[in-house]
């Protein structure tokens, strides 16, 4: 990307994130920081909030993930947003519990704009997300996820048409448009290290 967010920015967004979590559960208003001194938190960039936790063996599991790949809002106010729909809306999961946000950690990917891919033998696992769109189906999946799941470059691409509910290699049929784009991800685990 061609920004970055420094360390005291990251921690200002997991706070906010949590908290907008945290004060929905209590039943109460956030108690969100009025303004902070950073030029970064107030540009308008789309954002992913991820709710990850862990099982009895250890291993994180997802608990909700809500973005938006682009904003008009500023970041700091989209990433408020979207911690919130990570716990409340993700139609995938229940809606996080009183005491559940204790076992959760927070993952915050921030979003360069999208661009169209031309050839996707030049999408690089681990670097690029992607985001596919056809015939009125779209899914999209950050570039953390082959890495985690382990996927080469073809599984990765046959697995981002079935996130949009498409079969395997619909990305290369007409009228399927692929985006690519990166993003700065950060969160609470790599914070408490």
């Amino acid at each position: 990307m061609s920004f970055s967010i420094n360390t005291k920015e990251q921690k200002i967004l997991l706070a906010e994130a949590r908290e907008s979590i945290i004060s929905k559960l209590e039943g109460r208003r956030p108690n969100f920081i009025p303004d902070y001194n950073s030029t970064v938190l107030y540009q308008p960039y789309g954002a992913f909030v991820s709710l990850h936790k862990k099982n009895e063996k250890g291993e994180k599991n997802l608990r909700g993930c809500i973005g938006r790949m682009s904003a008009n809002l500023p970041l700091l106010e989209t990433v408020r947003t979207m911690a919130r729909e990570a716990a409340f809306g993700d139609p995938r999961f229940p809606q996080i519990k009183p005491g559940e946000m204790e076992q959760c950690n927070i993952e915050i990917s921030v979003l360069s704009p999208m661009t169209i891919c031309p050839d996707p033998q030049k999408v690089e696992v681990g670097v690029h997300g992607l985001y596919l769109v056809k015939s009125g189906h779209s899914g999209v999946l950050l570039p953390q996820v082959p890495v985690e799941q382990k996927w080469n470059k073809d599984e990765y691409l046959n697995y981002i048409c079935v996130k949009a509910g498409l079969p395997a290699g619909s990305y290369s049929e007409p009228g399927a448009v692929l985006y690519t784009f990166t993003a700065f991800v950060f969160g609470e685990e790599k914070a408490d290290k």
